[in-house]
């Protein structure tokens, strides 16, 4: 499949250091990948994301904080992040959210965490990167809740299967679909496909992680987009070329401010 004008919608290429980064950028774009989209864990590392955002065309950032570190959030952080978001290039927040697997920090505080980053998302009319593991229930709580009625979040590395889904089937929330889909075992990611609308997909590699097939095992990078990409075509019966333009085109609508 040709990757021509694929978007890697979550990349977390501060990974990659120095030649190394230089070397897996150059073989994304050879292999047509020509945007990237690159989510903070921390607010520690926005100004080394921003400053990548500006050296590399096709590089944007999403700042945040990661739940497994909500416990740095201090006071103050809000206004801190809003300052940061200022910034042209930073055109989301996140990646926040909850994790119930790991439980780095108190539920209680990632909850409070996740909440506050969306208030600043809501505040600046930009969509949050989610990070959601284990915590289904409680996510679709929070996301429904009428405080965050003008909230919209791409459910990153999508996972929840069709259940979790289904209540966010509309306008508000788009998916990022990973190297998972192609797992032999990822039923749960498949058969979400084809109930979302057209508009809702993103491709995704969650780079260094998730590796897909024929490269699970190994430290992922954005050229292998290009597999996601056409395994999720594959599944929904669509020509390879129609995905990319579809999937690209969903990310500068959903993205706005990485258009400008």
């Amino acid at each position: 499949m040709s990757g021509s004008g694929l978007v890697d919608s979550h990349c977390h290429l501060q990974h990659y250091r120095g030649e190394e980064l230089a070397a897996v950028l150059d073989r994304a774009r050879e292999r047509g990948v020509g945007g990237f989209l690159v989510p903070a864990s921390r607010l520690a590392e926005a100004e080394e994301l921003l400053a990548l955002s500006e050296r590399e065309p096709g590089v944007w950032c999403a700042l945040g904080v990661h739940p497994h570190e909500a416990s740095s959030w201090q006071e103050g952080d809000g206004e801190r992040l809003a300052a940061l978001l200022a910034h042209p290039r930073a055109v989301a927040v996140g990646e926040c959210g909850l994790d119930f697997f790991y439980d780095h920090a108190p539920r209680e505080v990632q909850e409070a965490v996740f909440r506050a980053q969306c208030e600043v998302a809501i505040d600046f009319g930009l969509p949050v990167v989610i990070h959601n593991r284990e915590s289904n229930e409680r996510m679709l709580e929070i996301v429904a809740d009428p405080a965050l009625a003008r909230l919209t979040a791409d459910f990153h590395s999508f996972a929840g299967g069709a259940a979790m889904a289904a209540p966010l089937l509309g306008p508000r929330f788009v998916f990022g679909i990973s190297g998972m889909v192609t797992f032999p075992k990822a039923e749960n990611v498949r058969e979400v496909l084809p109930l979302l609308a057209p508009e809702q997909l993103l491709v995704e590699t969650d780079t260094p992680y998730l590796a897909p097939v024929p490269y699970r095992g190994r430290r992922n990078e954005p050229a292998y987009v290009v597999e996601v990409a056409a395994r999720l075509a594959a599944e929904l019966g669509l020509e390879p070329s129609e995905l990319a333009r579809r999937t690209t085109a969903n990310f500068f609508r959903f993205f706005a401010k990485a258009g400008i």
